[in-house]
């Protein structure tokens, strides 16, 4: 196997909406490259990438894939995300593994809500980016008003660095050529407004450039790497990845132009925690210390857990010994494989760029750091801003004799799955599963079914409602409790007051002259939190609160930390009762694209809904994209009604906005359901 260094790798991630032909584009070019001896196809369920049993039955991705090739001496990673937003929390961990994304566009539809989320999200992550416009030669595409969508779009620093030949049969290069042929605009017009671009950042090679009147491009490597650092370049090509047009083209700009680990944007890492944490900057230095991620992790019934990893500084080795975090016990790697779909390869050592896999090492989880030096075990990732669950299934096995197995289960999907979550409702006693959409959970209870052969029922989504106060308040009670032998004793005066929506909850110790012990304090606060989470105005836990103890008593021998649990829980409840407590229920920012003759009939089904529209534009191919914010309650049965509406053309997508407090009958008819749960005495 070649012997590579940081200087011959490159990563980059596909994203872009579904059905944009990411999978195909990456299947072409590893049959080019000739990593793979034939392409396959998404429709027969041959690709390397949509290798899941569901993938190859939906012909859509649904989770994070990894592919590599060989090109020129160098080794390219290849991440293939899902492009529907319902997945969005598996095309997320790609960004953290790679130094360029490479937004996939279909020439057709144009710019699609994935797409212009991703654009932003890499942005934000400091990646480089480029957009590769798929299916040149399908017919009726618009590759010019296309190409003004996009820098309309993402800004005009997006250029093209080729532009399409011959009806889209070929591609002509335009960062190396001054001139050739091209179905529209001009090779010499965009390969001046290139270099244009990349000498901005450049003052000396500017001043040649002025003087000159050209610079070879060997002096634009440098720029050309800065400016696509800083976001002053975006690079647009153009590729048919079914006929195989711009696909040699694409992946001589992989290994050329694109950035190695040397040369892209440091990642995000941080050190320390809290107030102390500070920025981290790994070095690609394959002789240092090792410092790797996580960034995916997949449960197979055969393999066991797999966990992906970048190497971000230091060499990787079969025989290297990790420590995970702040763990004090290392492991021993044992296998290290290259990744190729399913297909897993070994591999003699991992230098900083390179994206392995290591197997069967049950401790190992989603966003760990791996380091071997003692010092660097406060590093970590900063956090993705992944979307809110919104949608919710309250399930339950079939069998009772299953409910271990549900546990097991839900445990193995919210490992691999980092936009879903699991909720146990106290109150039924069930688990609720929480994820990106519709789609999202239907994909869940499938594999539940045919991959870990567990039938559940399931109950309609629901509403995580929350309960705030709007006045402040005081609360007390003395606990004392005596039964033969020691007893029980804690006393808790606290005052209760409201903070601003968002800020969650706030304890505060205020106490003076030591009348309840340092020690005692946390048991208040976990009696307060118990009663938080019972809820006050119609069970449903409370949040945005300041709670603050300032008063108390303790006996020497009878001051027992559950007295003081049962008193700050007790001292709360007291305080709730003068605190005017509401309840507040999730409002969502909804995003739809429906056909332009459905606009009105859409708005209107959304107004009857409490929704407030916030904005609407036009998108391509006769269709309508509407903003808004809606009460999440107010969609039951949204879904079929806009199928309905729209006769199966409309889609939206969901993230939660904020909490509003409901109308006063919604708050009377929750208030009326709630049975508060008397405490065992």
């Amino acid at each position: 196997m070649t012997n590579y260094t940081p200087d011959n790798v490159r990563t980059l991630a596909f994203v872009g909406h579904g059905g944009a032909g990411k999978t195909s584009l990456i299947e072409t070019l590893l049959a080019k490259s000739g990593a793979i001896a034939a392409a396959g196809s998404v429709a027969k369920g041959s690709t390397v990438c949509d290798y899941d049993p569901l993938e190859k039955e939906h012909l859509h991705s649904v989770k994070l894939a990894v592919a590599h090739l060989e090109h020129l001496g160098t080794r390219v990673h290849m991440l293939d995300t899902p492009g529907y937003p319902d997945f969005m929390g598996q095309a997320m961990c790609a960004l953290d593994a790679v130094e360029t994304v490479a937004v996939v566009i279909d020439a057709q539809k144009g710019v699609e809500l994935t797409a212009s989320r991703m654009m932003h999200w890499a942005q934000t992550r400091k990646l480089d980016r480029m957009v590769v416009v798929n299916k040149i030669d399908a017919p009726g595409v618009d590759l010019p008003g296309l190409l003004a969508d996009i820098q309309a779009a993402f800004g005009r620093e997006c250029l093209p660095i080729n532009l399409p030949a011959a009806g889209g049969s070929q591609v002509t290069d335009c960062f190396f050529n001054p001139g050739g042929e091209a179905d529209f605009s001009s090779v010499a017009d965009a390969h001046r407004a290139l270099v244009d671009q990349v000498v901005e950042v450049d003052e000396e090679l500017m001043n040649i450039y002025l003087e000159q009147g050209e610079v070879q491009p060997e002096q634009l490597h440098a720029p050309f790497e800065q400016a696509l650092r800083e976001g002053h370049l975006v690079p647009v090509c153009f590729v048919s990845a079914q006929t195989g047009a711009g696909t040699a083209e694409l992946l001589d700009i992989l290994v050329k132009l694109l950035p190695n680990p040397t040369e892209g944007n440091p990642p995000l890492f941080v050190k320390g925690e809290g107030d102390a944490e500070e920025p981290f900057n790994s070095e690609p230095d394959p002789a240092k210390h090792v410092i790797a991620h996580i960034f995916k992790v997949e449960m197979d019934p055969y393999v066991g857990k797999t966990c992906v990893l970048r190497v971000h500084q230091g060499t990787v080795t079969p025989n290297s010994q990790l420590y995970i975090g702040e763990g004090r016990k290392p492991f021993k790697v044992g296998h290290l494989y290259l990744l190729q779909g399913k297909q897993l390869s070994d591999l003699d050592a991992a230098v900083p760029g390179d994206i392995c896999a290591v197997t069967k090492v049950e401790e190992l989880g989603f966003d760990m750091v791996l380091h071997d030096a003692a010092d660097d075990d406060h590093i970590h990732m900063r956090a993705l801003d992944f979307p809110h669950a919104v949608f919710g299934l309250a399930v339950r096995p079939k069998k009772q004799a299953d409910a271990s197995k549900l546990s097991e289960v839900l445990h193995k999907l919210t490992a691999e799955d980092p936009g879903l979550h699991v909720e146990h409702d106290a109150t039924t006693h069930e688990a609720v599963i929480r994820g990106l959409g519709e789609m999202h959970l239907a994909n869940v209870l499938e594999k539940m079914r045919e991959q870990f052969r567990l039938e559940v029922d399931t109950h309609p989504p629901t509403i995580p409602y929350r309960e705030t106060i709007l006045a402040p308040a005081e609360g007390h009670h003395r606990h004392k409790k005596q039964s033969g032998g020691a007893g029980q004793f804690g006393e808790v005066y606290l005052r209760v007051e409201p903070m601003e929506r968002g800020l969650g909850f706030e304890f505060v110790d205020a106490v003076k002259g030591g009348v309840i012990p340092g020690t005692f304090i946390p048991a208040v606060e976990k009696g307060v939190r118990q009663a938080m989470g019972l809820g006050a105005a119609a069970g449903f836990p409370l949040q945005d609160i300041r709670v603050t103890v300032y008063d108390g008593k303790n006996h020497p021998v009878d001051g027992k930390e559950i007295a003081f649990v049962t008193a700050g829980k007790k001292a709360f409840q007291d305080a709730m009762a003068k605190a005017k407590p509401i309840v507040l229920e999730p409002i969502v920012n909804i995003e739809l694209t429906v056909p332009e003759p459905f606009f009105g009939d859409v708005s209107g089904d959304l107004s009857g809904r409490r929704g407030q529209i916030t904005g609407s534009q036009p998108g391509r191919g006769g269709m309508m994209m509407l903003n808004g914010l809606v009460p999440l309650a107010e969609l039951d049965n949204f879904q079929q009604r806009l199928k309905a509406i729209t006769g199966g053309q409309g889609s939206y997508t969901l993230e939660l906005s904020h909490y509003e407090q409901v109308p006063p009958m919604v708050q009377q008819q929750l208030a009326a359901q709630f049975k508060p749960v008397e405490d065992e005495q």
